[in-house]
Formats: C-alpha cells, sequence, structure tokens
C-alpha cells in the first residue's frame, strides 16, 4: 500500500513525532466506543450514555452512574493492542515526543509509554469530593453500587472528565505546545467530532500531518496523509 510507505518514510524521517488518538485506539483491546450506537446501551441502560456521564448526572443518580461506569468504563483486564504497542516502541526509540489521548484507560501507560497527557483523565485516579482521599480503581470496582471514602463518608469520584466539565487547563496547554512544536502529527482513532480537543490540531505547525480513522472526518481535507483503516492495522504493517 502507497500510503504505508509514505507514513514509514514521515516516521523515518522525524524525531519529533507527537500522537493524538481517540477511542478507536483502544476498540481493538475490547474496550468500546460509547458513543456508536450499538443498541447495547439500549437494551441495559434506560439513558443514553452522554447523558449517565454528564456532571449533573453523576450528582443526581450517583448509583446509576456508577452501574454504567463499572460495566462500561472500568475495564481494567483490558490488554495493550498493536497500537498502543508500536507507540510504545517509536517512544523507546526517541522518535515519539508525546501522547495526548481522549481515552481514560490507561493502555498507553500499560504498553510502557511515559509522555502521556490525558485530556479526559484516567479510570486510575479516583478521589473523594470532600477530602480528596485518593483510591485505586478497584476500590470502585469492588464496592457495592455507590463508593464512598473510608475517612469522610463522602462519595469518591472518578477523575475523568464528565459532561458539563472543563478540561483541565494545564493539561491543555501541555498538549497544545506539544502539538505545536510537533514535526509530525499523527491523528487516529477519533471522529475529530468532540470540541475542544478537535481545536488541539490547528495549533500544529509541523511538516507533515496524518489522519488514520476507520470513517471520514472534518479534517481529512487538511491532512497531508489519509488512511481509512484500523489504527492497529496500519501500524502493524510498519516497521
Amino acid at each position: 500500500m502507497k500510503e504505508i510507505e509514505i507514513l514509514q518514510q514521515y516516521i523515518d524521517e522525524s524525531d519529533n513525532i507527537v500522537f493524538f488518538g481517540g477511542a478507536g485506539v483502544s476498540t481493538e483491546s475490547g474496550i468500546p466506543d460509547f458513543r456508536s450506537k450499538d443498541g447495547l446501551y439500549n437494551q441495559k441502560y434506560a439513558y443514553p450514555p452522554e447523558e449517565i456521564l454528564s456532571s449533573h448526572f453523576f450528582y443526581s443518580q450517583p448509583e446509576e452512574f456508577f452501574r454504567f461506569y463499572k460495566d462500561k468504563m472500568l475495564v481494567l483486564d483490558a490488554k495493550p493492542n498493536r497500537a498502543h504497542l508500536y507507540l510504545a516502541k517509536l517512544e523507546k526509540e526517541g522518535k515519539l515526543q508525546a501522547i495526548v489521548t481522549q481515552n481514560i484507560d490507561g493502555l498507553h501507560q500499560k504498553a510502557g509509554n511515559k509522555n502521556v497527557i490525558e485530556l479526559h483523565g484516567s479510570i486510575y485516579r479516583n478521589r473523594c469530593i470532600n477530602c480528596s482521599k485518593f483510591y485505586p480503581p478497584e476500590y470502585i470496582k469492588e464496592c457495592d453500587k455507590i463508593p464512598y471514602c473510608e475517612h469522610c463518608h463522602n462519595i469518591v469520584k472518578p477523575e475523568v472528565v464528565l459532561y458539563e466539565e472543563p478540561l483541565d487547563e494545564m493539561v491543555m496547554t501541555k498538549a497544545m505546545i506539544k502539538i505545536m512544536e510537533a514535526e509530525l502529527l499523527i491523528i487516529a482513532g477519533t471522529s475529530l467530532s468532540v470540541y475542544p480537543a478537535n481545536g488541539f490540531i490547528n495549533y500544529f505547525q509541523g511538516k507533515h500531518m496524518v489522519l488514520i480513522n476507520k470513517d471520514k472526518t472534518p479534517y481529512d481535507n487538511k491532512a497531508d496523509l489519509v488512511i481509512h483503516d484500523k489504527i492497529g492495522e496500519v501500524f502493524s504493517k510498519l516497521k
């Protein structure tokens, strides 16, 4: 495939690569994209995932929130796939300078990446909404219904950005700077339809922008190279 050869050339020639990834990076690890309409949510839940994963829903219906969260989002046994492992390889070679991810599953770190900027937080960080006591994800998983703080008995909230909540400004700034400084920006597994995350790519001033996604995105015409395929399939063909 000519596109693979071009991508390989871009990677070979760059030592300042930044990877921007979305839910499609983790679907090959068995983690579903909760925005897709696969019918499962409608069968098991009385609300759409966008409402359940909102700030007002968390505080008004915490039991239903955690039922969905533990069932769908808290996937602790997922393993890194070919995409994660290839990115870890690039970082070890000194070519990949940062990963900017919309995912909260921690799979990039499991694969070995160190420079990971998590725009939407992580399932591996959980804190009491009152005293900020830290809890591991296993505590959330094992609690019956709603996890309460052992210290002050308030709810323990996952450090993930819910709908209606702003992204962390320091995290956003760090992501913007990394993208701005990148020579090669590889965007994959995202529809680029969610603001403000999709706006980050407008800060790119480097040499080449590559977009890898199964479906077309609104930014296809801005990329130097577009590949409509699964990210794991594409990365498995690279050296």
